[in-house]
């Protein structure tokens, strides 16, 4: 992923990065895409109806992650208050996940892989709200 290069060109960053922000946006993308085949492989498996909510939860917490994602990753002006918004439902949305995956994670390693993903971006998330405070 090309972020941190990316955000470090823009006129209104100057090279001034946030290095725990970056890292943020990068786990928000990479757990996205996590949860979204984590929600796939539960459609493929044979007990999908014992899946339900872990389905419903991946892909709220793909979309949360996806848009914490684009959201962070803007710089034209000022937006810390809504970061920081989207940052704490993002690690919200991980939690809650990563709850219902590890339900399922010794019967199917996709909800323990995924499990994994959404704990790290949800302490990516705090970290990255933790950089922010001032």
């Amino acid at each position: 992923m090309h972020a941190r290069e990316m955000i470090s060109t823009h006129p209104h960053v100057r090279g001034n990065t946030n290095d725990a922000l970056i890292r943020c946006i990068e786990e928000c993308y990479d757990c996205a895409q996590t949860c979204t085949t984590c929600a796939d492989a539960c459609l493929g498996e044979a007990k999908v109806s014992d899946l339900v909510q872990c389905i419903r939860l991946n892909m709220d917490c793909a979309d949360v992650c996806a848009a914490t994602g684009a959201v962070a990753t803007r710089r034209s002006g000022s937006n810390e208050q809504v970061i920081r918004a989207m940052l704490e439902a993002c690690g919200t949305a991980c939690r809650l996940c990563a709850e219902e995956c590890e339900r399922h994670a010794q019967m199917h390693d996709h909800c323990r892989i995924c499990a994994e993903e959404c704990r790290s971006c949800e302490e990516s998330c705090q970290k990255a709200l933790q950089s922010m405070r001032h």
